[in-house]
């Protein structure tokens, strides 16, 4: 049997009959969209966020998934959300935006959320020195402890490694959304911190530029990072998605 980290469930909120599907992003876990979910749920909507395929249990679990499994755990989540809701939106931060992405180019929805999606990921991240696939096996890079303050259970208990083959999961996921853009065609809002040190700035106006949604727009967050639902001024980000999905 699975264990789950503690706070790393799935979570359903019942609201109204407009739904929005929140996805987390790489290594992380449903934890990490808590407050978002609670303001959208405040605002009427019905709320699910779904626990991607090899996340939130061990690093283990997460090296033995693919691009695929995160994909059909997306599509498991819009399904479950379908039998509830009339209407169904989808808000995806980091790679849970890449998989928001390819969702809109998959099925049909009302609104589409992308946020610090990382179409270009920042040096900072040594990609470049990412050994061939071949020879990754079960290695690891570790990453340093998370310490975010007045965050919900199960924040900072993302996974403190990656394996390597993930991170080749993750770049194959990058390749495939660069190629699927003009096919989303939901309204879309696209967001993303000026001071983003993951996700590259110009992420954004390259998912602007190719989607061939009529209704889009993108929000710069001046003095923000890549973690927008959990840092400061998570509050403004809370109130452009809500105004967004909400039709505003």
């Amino acid at each position: 049997m699975t264990m789950i980290i503690k706070g790393a469930e799935s979570f359903l909120l019942r609201g109204g009959s407009k739904g929005v599907l929140l996805i987390h992003g790489f290594t992380g876990n449903p934890a990490e969209l808590r407050l978002l979910g609670e303001y959208l749920c405040s605002t009427g909507l019905t709320v699910l966020c779904v626990r991607l395929a090899g996340h939130g249990t061990t690093v283990g679990n997460l090296m033995r998934t693919t691009r695929e499994d995160w994909f059909h755990s997306v599509l498991d989540g819009a399904s479950i959300l379908s039998g509830v809701c009339e209407k169904i939106s989808v808000v995806g931060h980091s790679m849970g935006g890449l998989l928001a992405l390819k969702l809109a180019a998959t099925v049909e929805l009302d609104r589409l959320v992308v946020m610090s999606a990382p179409i270009f990921v920042d040096e900072s991240m040594r990609l470049s020195e990412l050994p061939p696939r071949g020879e990754c096996g079960t290695l690891v890079v570790h990453k340093p402890r998370r310490s975010l303050k007045d965050v919900p259970t199960g924040v900072n208990d993302v996974y403190r490694s990656m394996p390597l083959v993930s991170v080749h999961e993750l770049v194959n996921l990058i390749d495939e959304t660069k190629k699927i853009l003009p096919r989303v065609s939901t309204p879309t809002l696209i967001m993303h911190g000026t001071v983003d040190h993951t996700a590259r700035l110009e992420s954004a106006q390259f998912i602007f530029d190719r989607v061939s949604s009529t209704v889009k727009d993108i929000i710069l967050l001046e003095d923000m990072g890549h973690l927008l639902p959990l840092k400061d001024g998570r509050e403004k980000v809370f109130e452009l998605t809500a105004q967004f999905l909400n039709g505003e």
